[in-house]
């Protein structure tokens, strides 16, 4: 394929020639499940093979083969992953309000929170496994607009939502008591705000 289609006209680049660097240069670590995964032997470090629903450690297997099928492809990622910009959510993209003016946040299903007119699809979100972590997500974002003023990425304001969670508990997060609210993690706020159709963001440069 790289002979086939060159470099100059190819501007997507292989994960397989990032792999590497995203680990060593962001410290994100990456776990790849999938049938063919043989062409990242050369780039993993450890290798388990599931068989009969029970998993065994190849990685000295997979190391050997990789090295007596040396790959001839040319790698493409360079030194390191690259720079990566943060993303800081602006505030004003975020309305909790029907067009009446009340306030309106609510979960009634597992999988969909009612943000003023925006509904949030959660279909996705798995993790989130019960309606009272949802309609908690829901207050979260409500919460979280006083930590937005453009310069704060979404990971530094998921933080701050989890300080004032460790610390006030879930009631800290709504204007009144209601009972019915479940602790979620941050991964999961981070991933609800996300997939909001209003949401825009501010690039920062790293």
């Amino acid at each position: 394929m790289q002979r086939l289609v060159s470099r100059d006209q190819e501007p997507i680049t292989p994960f397989i020639d990032k792999v590497r660097q995203l680990y060593t240069g962001e410290g994100v670590s990456t776990v790849l499940v999938m049938g063919g995964s043989g062409d990242y032997f050369s780039v993993a470090d450890v290798v388990i093979r599931m068989a009969d629903y029970r998993p065994a450690d190849v990685t000295q297997a997979a190391r050997q083969i990789s090295e007596a099928c040396k790959e001839k492809r040319q790698l493409e990622g360079g030194e390191r992953f690259g720079d990566v910009r943060r993303r800081a959510p602006v505030p004003e993209s975020f309305n909790p309000h029907r067009f009446d003016g009340k306030l309106k946040i609510s979960a009634g299903r597992m999988r969909e929170i009612v943000f003023g007119q925006t509904v949030v699809d959660l279909g996705d979100v798995a993790q989130v496994v019960d309606t009272s972590q949802t309609r908690a997500i829901g207050f979260a974002i409500g919460h979280a607009i006083r930590y937005m003023d453009g310069e704060r990425c979404l990971k530094e304001i998921v933080e701050l939502v989890d300080r004032d969670l460790d610390t006030g508990g879930l009631d800290c997060l709504g204007p009144y008591l209601t009972g019915d609210l479940a602790r979620f993690r941050g991964i999961e706020l981070a991933a609800v705000v996300n997939r909001m159709r209003t949401l825009k963001v501010r690039q920062i440069d790293p």
